[in-house]
């Protein structure tokens, strides 16, 4: 039994790409990661100067505190002048004037919690990681360089590429020979694998499968847009490159084979 393929152009593409950047402003003291190695998920990659953060934290931790205090203070308030109030020892509006009291204090302690969590997340900035696992490339600044000045400075880039895609294009001819194939049992097409050529025309060691094609047609090119997926687990393919996908399109079977 013999696979019947066709070869298409494709281009290789990392599954997961991630762009490391610095969400909060200050100098950056140190970067703690090799350029070119792996990284998991969650490591730290760099470190910016956190003293500004800090004390943003502690500043806002007081104003809670005089806020809770100014909380206390308006509940007593309120308390006292309910009791007035039931023998109209002070007036309605007094008694409306401590309720609002209250409720404007209430309203600045959930204002302070809010801003403490606020200094306490960007504090937690500081230590910037990595958020996905992958291949992380060179730093795009250094030490000393002062970062998130306006905007979020890019630091690094991750890329996932073990599995890896593969993007490639089919006439939509040969894509609806492919899809009647899969769906024919007799064929018997889907059991044989993707292959890969490489630039240099050799052969992929390890094969790859059929992901999913696009809903449509490209009217200007007639062609249909597919994706294979293949293991790489020596990181020999790279995103970027360009190959060539021996796709399967039926299958011969019981036939005889001649050394090309």
């Amino acid at each position: 039994n013999v696979p019947r393929t066709v070869e298409a152009p494709g281009r290789l593409q990392a599954v997961r790409t991630a762009e490391v950047r610095a969400r909060v402003e200050g100098i950056l003291e140190r970067r703690s990661y090799t350029e070119g190695s792996e990284v998991k998920a969650g490591a730290v990659l760099f470190r910016i100067d956190a003293r500004t953060l800090a004390a943003n934290v502690e500043a806002a931790k007081a104003t809670l505190a005089r806020n809770q205090a100014q909380k206390l203070i308006a509940g007593q308030n309120l308390d006292r002048m309910q009791a007035l109030v039931a023998s109209n020892a002070i007036s309605k509006q007094e008694f409306d004037q401590a309720m609002a009291a209250k409720a404007q204090a209430n309203a600045d302690v959930a204002a302070a919690q809010a801003a403490l969590s606020k200094a306490e997340i960007d504090l937690g900035y500081a230590s910037v990681t990595a958020p996905i696992s992958g291949r992380i490339g060179r730093a795009l600044v250094t030490e000393g360089a002062l970062v998130g000045k306006g905007e979020a400075t890019p630091l690094a880039n991750i890329e996932q590429y073990d599995p890896i895609w593969v993007n490639f294009s089919q006439s939509s001819a040969d894509f609806l020979n492919l899809r009647e194939n899969l769906r024919s049992g007799s064929a018997k097409a889907s059991q044989a694998p993707v292959k890969l050529l490489l630039e240099n025309g050799r052969e992929y060691a390890l094969p790859g499968k059929l992901l999913f094609n696009d809903l449509a047609v490209d009217p200007s090119t007639g062609s249909v847009g597919l994706r294979a997926e293949f293991p790489n687990p020596d990181r020999s393919l790279l995103p970027g490159q360009f190959v060539t996908v021996r796709l399967p399109v039926a299958l011969a079977e019981n036939v005889i084979v001649v050394p090309q």
